[in-house]
């Protein structure tokens, strides 16, 4: 596939286009509404940034007990009913009176309940697609986030300033609802990718499986620490600035994009894979203004350059699917989803208690400096090439 239109005219991809937008964006309305109601009931950078990010925190629980049934429920279904769990969840969250504790509760169960999600939803991207249109797929998702969080962000930061945050999650709520319409009736069912009943037992074996892999295992840690410690910087917007939180996540949003659309579209594959530890540097950098306070302008550059840097995501996913069997795909894309979501959540955990006894600003500043280190140090143990070949492959599908 060359194009974006090859994609669109591919069957099931515009429905699952369209789910996966909605869920995006009300995914977006909802954590800064979160935040902001958390933020404005408790005053804590630390509580606001958890209530942000730290349902990913449950991702891990997800991660150990739940992926292999990524491979081994029905597509459809599946997403349909997590759609809609988030759909209730939200809803109840904009009940007034409902305590910090509650929306905490709340949170980490939708968080539990999303573990699936990334397994199934890329899993069958990956089904849908030939092997050479995944990452031109993944990149018009990719995209589509950078601009539903352009949007949702802005249009949150209005919903909560003119209305209330918990009118705004309302809103979202509805737009739960509607991804789970969609894809109840624009997708076609399909059988599970893989055999068997899901178990814990299942889901280790498997997790050991991918993890023993040397190539596979750095190509995790790639994805998921440099990029989980920047988005603990951005766990901090609310208590950098207030007033404009949304300004910050709707840059840091366009810049996401326009690293997705140039990685995705417009780098030749040759030249991408050497790509990925330069953007994971970028990622991190322009964070290092922060130690001087900068105004909400001079800010929104930065977070906006930097996410240019989340690009280097796609070429670690690229090369993830070159390294692992297609019957494990689903688990895999999701043990990388999971391990991402909750090295975000401790991040925000971690920000946000530096920010607490320090200052937002300098919160961001060690994380983006630990980031850089952390990039540094995993790249530095790479000692294979970043393709794999059918050889290195075939062993594995035969172990299981």
């Amino acid at each position: 596939m060359r194009s974006y239109s090859d994609l669109f005219r591919t069957r099931e991809f515009t429905p699952l286009f369209l789910s996966s937008a909605l869920n995006s964006a009300a995914s977006t309305i909802a954590g800064l509404a979160v935040g902001t109601l958390v933020y404005r009931a408790t005053d804590s950078p630390l509580l606001s940034a958890v209530s942000m990010f730290g349902p990913q925190l449950a991702q891990v629980v997800g991660a150990t007990t739940l992926l292999s049934a990524a491979d081994r429920l029905a597509p459809r279904a599946t997403m349909t009913g997590i759609a809609l769990s988030f759909a209730v969840g939200t809803a109840v969250m904009a009940t007034p009176g409902l305590p910090v504790w509650g929306l905490f509760l709340l949170i980490s169960v939708l968080g539990l309940v999303s573990s699936l999600g990334g397994g199934v939803r890329w899993g069958l991207l990956n089904e849908i697609l030939s092997k050479d249109g995944y990452l031109l797929g993944r990149s018009v998702f990719n995209m589509a986030n950078g601009l539903t969080q352009i949007t949702g962000y802005a249009t949150g930061g209005v919903l909560v300033a003119v209305l209330s945050p918990r009118t705004t999650l309302a809103g979202a709520a509805v737009l739960y609802l509607a991804a789970a319409l969609i894809t109840r009736f624009g997708m076609t069912r399909r059988a599970p990718r893989a055999t068997g009943r899901p178990s814990i037992a299942q889901t280790w074996r498997t997790n050991a499986l991918l993890w023993s892999s040397r190539p596979r295992r750095t190509t995790y840690l790639l994805l998921w620490i440099p990029n989980g410690l920047i988005v603990g910087c951005e766990s901090l917007y609310v208590s950098y600035a207030p007033d404009r939180a949304g300004l910050l996540f709707a840059f840091a949003a366009f810049g996401m994009f326009v690293g997705d659309v140039t990685t995705g579209r417009f780098v030749p594959p040759a030249v991408r894979g050497r790509l990925g530890i330069p953007f994971l540097l970028l990622l991190a950098t322009p964070y290092l203004l922060f130690a001087l306070r900068p105004g909400v302008a001079v800010a929104a550059g930065a977070v906006a350059l930097a996410s240019v840097g989340f690009g280097a995501s796609l070429i670690q996913q690229e090369r993830l699917m070159a390294l692992t069997p297609d019957e494990l795909s689903g688990h895999a894309l999701g043990l990388h989803s999971s391990g991402m979501l909750t090295m975000q959540g401790v991040s925000a955990a971690l920000a946000g208690s530096v920010a607490q006894l320090t200052s937002p600003g300098t919160a961001m500043t060690l994380m983006a400096i630990t980031s850089i280190a952390a990039t540094l140090l995993i790249s530095g143990s790479r000692q294979r090439p970043e393709v794999s070949t059918p050889q290195q492959k075939q062993p594995e599908v035969n172990s299981l």
